[in-house]
């Protein structure tokens, strides 16, 4: 099963956790890396996710998700795919998804995944049906990853 994450699903560690949703948030989202590392889990990336992670401000975070993306990234979806990546953002523009989120789904489509994983609410009312965008916390009810101890 292949999984794109976007920049704010990375981020997510990285927010205030004394926030019950951010909280659980960030667990389900940390067991998806660690299924990701365990090759339970196909990871795809994009050039939209490498430029948005790139302004973010805080350098340690920044190295540290470009570190995961790096290690962990079986398919990336790269520059000469930006028209398509266009194409395919402009129809979700039209349903009021902001421009880089827009640009994720697309890149999530051209990579073939199966899930785009985000913590935007904005993004989560995105419905397509070449995609199923979800939370962390869904997407870990639907495939079944909880721990069972």
């Amino acid at each position: 099963m292949r999984v794109y994450l976007d920049n704010c699903c990375y981020n997510r560690p990285y927010d205030d956790q004394q926030q019950l949703r951010i909280s659980l948030e960030t667990q389900a989202k940390l067991r998806i890396q660690e299924m990701i590392k365990d090759d339970q889990l196909e990871l795809a990336s994009s050039y939209t996710l490498r430029y948005e992670n790139s302004r973010n401000p805080y350098e340690i975070k920044r190295r540290t998700i470009n570190q995961f993306i790096e290690d962990n990234t079986s398919v990336y979806v790269d520059e000469s795919h930006a028209k398509q990546v266009e194409e395919l953002a402009a129809a979700a523009m039209e349903t009021g998804v902001k421009t880089a989120d827009a640009y994720h789904a697309a890149s999530a489509i051209i990579a073939g995944c199966d899930y785009l994983l985000t913590t935007d609410d904005r993004l989560l009312k995105y419905k397509t049906d070449q995609l199923q965008i979800v939370d962390p916390i869904e997407f870990i009810r639907r495939i079944g990853g909880a721990d069972d101890e």
